[in-house]
């Protein structure tokens, strides 16, 4: 019906428009009548910026260009104008498009009367569009608070609202900028204090920045340049330039003195809402709705980095006060903090910190005037602050009254000045101090030695399903006892046992009943004398994630693919579902992800927790943990208590039997409590509970015993450890009495919380053939120190050592540098890599007689690598000499929390019996030049 009528409409007005041809007053103007009707209905998808269908209605001279499909108008031809046929629905696809406001039939009438008039545009140049905009009543009370800013010497603070700046010194206004174009939505003083520049202008229409004389409050210069409203102008550290940010995408450097444009830097796609010059001047940061920040060598304009990172819009972008990192807030939450390296190249500039911030989007960030706090506030209401050493939060403000909209800092106060939504203006003592992960650790209850004591005797004695009715026992002692419910209508049954210790004393708590073919799975507790619970730790969430692509099984320690995995780090502890777990390695490539501890076999969990299996899309988190009574700071993600119990033994040696290390908090008494995990019971649920002191220990033994060994080749061998009671300490091994001619990995390294080391033993080019008394003369003594003593152990040896014919294929590990000279025994090959970089490296094979490719690992590429450091970019096929190659580099990376270390490794291949290179020294040092040379 709308079609027929509008149609019928546009009949009847193209009589009209003939008719009026002869009186010029009644033709429609295209600035006054024509381009309000464009600008209401149609620039929102055809503009100049995105035009769609290429065609553009932003102005007169756009519309003469047409679109994809031609000219729009044709000047005295209504009815066979595009146009006119699309908003009549005689054209395809019919405009606006569904569910759009559409233009009334008086308004389309006005179009037609134009065109048929000959579509003519304004004389001269176009003046600015006009938008059509309702008129809205102001609201009552203060006007909102869009910006603030603190002149350097603290003596003026700039407040901005719609249209005005207030300039305020400690007696009140002093002065007020007035007639500013719509919304302001940033203030800066220059480093001098003698000026203030204003970012503002109107939504769709065009923005502008303007900088002010502060002794008098008069206007110095008008920057215009900008097809929609400013979020941001800076002035350079040297006050020469101006850098001003838009929703149109782009950012302008402007000469400050003249007003002329420099340059245009595009890049983002979306909304540019915040920038930032680094303390020298030489790099602009910008912050984007695309997701992204970028970084802009300001002398030339080229993108020297994109910090991809982000998961939703920027808001705010920043760097430290000592320009060493750059800093990027907005709507998912989190604050990020990037290693500031591509200051005069492009660099990728690592990411060293990601914080969930805020339970709202991140909306300004600013640095205490020593830059030792970072200030953040955010949608939610919230302001928060952070320690510059590690960026972990240090207090939580008071909730405010409005969304903070502007942060200033007051200079020689030690303040921090707040301006919010609802017109209002607060001060606040900035809150330096520890982070509360350093602070909750102080509160830990010291551990205790205690000294081996003989185990007594006990069994069950019915009741003692409740505290008051416990069984009392003297530890240590081995209990006999069974889950069987005995009362009438009793269905399930508890032990529980009582039984004293001092502040600090460590008890394993063990159960024995699987191991002993007992139908019994276990739970065990250890409760307050009352009988409630007792904290173990607290474990604070610091990023929320999920698993991704498929589901965990109870076992797996390898492909943990979980959400935004690139913001966590090895070590980090992840929880999920009661379920503690400590990455291992990182994801190698897109079809991975992390393997968590121990790196291999079934995986272990962490605060005597139990492995669980886990759904797709299933939530974890990566948590820190702290002492029980540590008063957390909210951050807007959930805190996890963990008690003392344990349902299977976190390290899977015992099945579905329980173990429980447990801290005695204080001096006092304490219940042992053991169940059923599936509430069953029966006369033969029988169990052996031990209660006995924590003796932490270690148990080595050596894999790849009698090895055959090819002349001028290798063979590996590993140490493994079975780690007793929680020791989680360095080990020592050291092997001795290797036959003449022969060289091995000495000493092996099992680093700290580590089950494995590597080793390789090698045999020159030129070895004797090993008698029946030296080959197995080996000796292997493995050493640690447990609580201040050093406790050494005999392992078993290598066996039989074997000497084979050169092997066909020859493994060798080289620098990078191809005039260096190949290593011997005597004179190893040494390399050097700093924490958080990577270093090249090549590997050459010696064909003699094998002509296909060679493998040379995938994940596991690098053997015996310190712990964080790994063969990098290694690709689905790993590192691999093809058939009919002799060598390639490849690429050792470090992470950053890899600890400084000197460590041996190796390359193993495997073709032709898994032959392995000589051993390489590998030093890990941070911020060694030797480490950037062998780049």
């Amino acid at each position: 019906m709308r079609r027929i009528v509008l149609y019928s409409i546009a009949i009847a007005f193209v009589t009209f428009a003939s008719e009026a041809k002869a009186d010029d007053a009644a033709t429609p103007d295209y600035v006054k009548d024509v381009a309000p009707i464009l600008n209401k209905y149609c620039t929102a998808c055809h503009s100049a910026d995105e035009p769609e269908g290429k065609l553009s209605l932003e102005s007169f001279v756009d519309l003469q260009k047409g679109g994809e499909h031609g000219a729009s108008v044709v000047p005295g031809q209504a009815t066979s104008s595009r146009m006119i046929r699309v908003l009549t629905g005689e054209a395809e696809p019919q405009m606006p498009p569904k569910d759009n406001e559409a233009p009334s039939d008086a308004e389309i009438a006005t179009l037609i009367a134009w065109i048929d008039a000959g579509a003519t545009g304004p004389e001269g140049v176009e003046p600015p569009r006009v938008l059509v905009t309702p008129t809205l009543p102001a609201a009552k009370g203060a006007g909102a608070i869009t910006a603030i800013a603190m002149s350097p010497q603290g003596t003026l603070l700039a407040v901005a609202q719609f249209g005005k700046v207030e300039l305020r010194a400690i007696g009140g206004p002093v002065a007020t900028i007035n007639d500013l174009p719509g919304k302001v939505n940033a203030v800066h003083f220059s480093n001098d204090g003698s000026r203030l520049v204003t970012a503002s202008g109107v939504t769709g229409l065009n923005g502008a920045a303007s900088i002010w004389n502060v002794a008098d409050g008069k206007l110095v210069r008008e920057f215009k340049g900008h097809r929609d409203i400013l979020y941001d102008a800076e002035l350079s550290p040297d006050g020469k330039i101006l850098a001003t940010c838009s929703y149109d995408r782009q950012v302008i450097l402007w000469n400050a003195d003249n007003g002329e444009v420099l340059r245009t830097l595009e890049g983002h796609n979306d909304a540019i809402y915040d920038l930032a010059f680094s303390p020298d001047g030489t790099v602009l940061a910008t912050a984007s709705g695309d997701e992204t920040a970028k970084l802009w060598l300001v002398a030339n304009g080229e993108r020297l980095d994109t910090l991809h990172q982000p998961q939703a819009e920027q808001y705010v972008v920043a760097f430290s006060p000592d320009g060493k990192y750059v800093l990027s807030g907005g709507a998912d939450n989190r604050i990020r903090v990037w290693e500031f390296v591509s200051k005069k190249k492009r660099e990728i500039n690592p990411l060293v910190y990601a914080r969930f911030a805020h339970e709202g989007a991140v909306v300004g960030l600013t640095f205490s005037s020593d830059g030792k706090t970072l200030i953040s506030a955010a949608e939610d209401r919230t302001m928060k602050a952070w320690e510059t050493d590690g960026y972990t939060e240090t207090h939580l403000y008071e909730r405010q009254s409005d969304e903070p909209t502007g942060l200033a800092i007051a200079p020689f106060e030690n303040s921090l000045l707040v301006g919010r939504a609802d017109g209002t203006l607060g001060r606040y003592e900035i809150v330096s101090g520890t982070s509360q992960a350093v602070a909750g650790r102080e509160r830990v209850v010291t551990a205790v030695p205690m000294p081996a004591a003989a185990m007594g005797e006990a069994n069950d004695v019915e009741p003692n399903d409740v505290p008051s009715e416990a069984t009392a026992i003297t530890a240590p002692v081995k209990i006999a006892g069974v889950i069987h419910a005995t009362r009438e209508g009793q269905t399930t049954d508890a032990d529980l046992y009582r039984f004293t210790a001092k502040a600090g004393e460590e008890w394993m708590i063990e159960v024995n009943a699987e191991r002993q073919k007992s139908p019994l799975d276990s739970r065990v507790e250890v409760l307050d004398s009352e009988g409630r619970p007792i904290q173990r730790v607290l474990l604070q969430a610091v990023r929320d994630s999920y698993f991704t692509f498929r589901g965990k099984d109870s076992n797996t320690s390898d492909d943990y693919r979980v959400h935004n995995w690139q913001e966590m780090e090895l070590n980090q502890f992840l929880y999920a579902d009661g379920e503690v777990v400590k990455l291992w390695h990182y994801p190698r490539g897109p079809d991975s992800g992390f393997q968590v501890y121990p790196g291999q076999g079934t995986r272990f969990a962490y605060f005597d927790t139990t492995p669980m299996s886990h759904a797709l899309q299933a939530p974890c988190y990566i948590v820190e943990p702290h002492a029980p009574g540590t008063e957390l700071i909210p951050n807007g993600l959930p805190v996890f208590p963990l008690y003392f119990e344990n349902d299977d033994e976190s390290r899977r040696k015992f099945g579905s039997d329980s173990l429980l290390l447990f801290t005695a908090p204080s001096d006092g008494e304490y219940l042992v409590r053991i169940t059923d995990a599936r509430s069953f019971s029966g006369a033969d649920y029988k169990y052996d509970l031990l209660v006995r002191p924590r003796m932490p220990s270690f148990n080595v033994s050596v894999g790849g015993a009698n090895p055959t060994v090819n002349a001028g080749s290798g063979k590996e061998f590993s140490v493994s450890v079975d780690r007793v009671d929680g020791f989680e300490g360095e080990i020592r091994v050291d092997i001795e009495g290797v036959p003449p001619g022969f060289y091995v990995t000495t000493p092996i390294i099992i680093e700290e919380g580590q089950t494995q080391a590597l080793g390789t033993i090698n045999a020159l080019p030129d070895a004797p053939q090993p008698t029946p008394e030296n080959s197995k003369a080996t000796k292997v003594t493995a050493t640690a120190m447990i609580r201040g003593t050093e406790v050494s152990k005999d392992v078993n040896n290598l066996g039989e050592i074997k000497l084979a014919e050169k092997p066909k294929l020859l493994l060798k590990l080289l620098a990078a540098n191809d005039a260096s000279a190949e290593p011997t025994p005597d004179a190893p090959l040494e390399l050097i890599v700093a924490p958080g970089e990577t270093i090249t490296a090549r590997v050459k094979v010696e064909r003699n007689g094998f002509d296909g490719s060679a493998g040379i690992g995938k994940a596991d590429a690098g053997r015996n690598m310190p712990h964080g450091v790994y063969v990098d970019n290694i690709g689905l096929n790993g590192l691999l000499i093809v058939e009919g190659q002799n060598e390639r580099t490849f690429f050792i990376t470090a992470s950053k929390t890899t600890e400084e270390t000197t460590r041996t490794f190796h390359l193993r291949s495997d073709a032709e019996g898994n032959q392995t290179s000589w051993p390489v020294i590998l030093h890990v040092r941070r911020g060694n030049s030797l480490a950037q040379n062998q780049k």
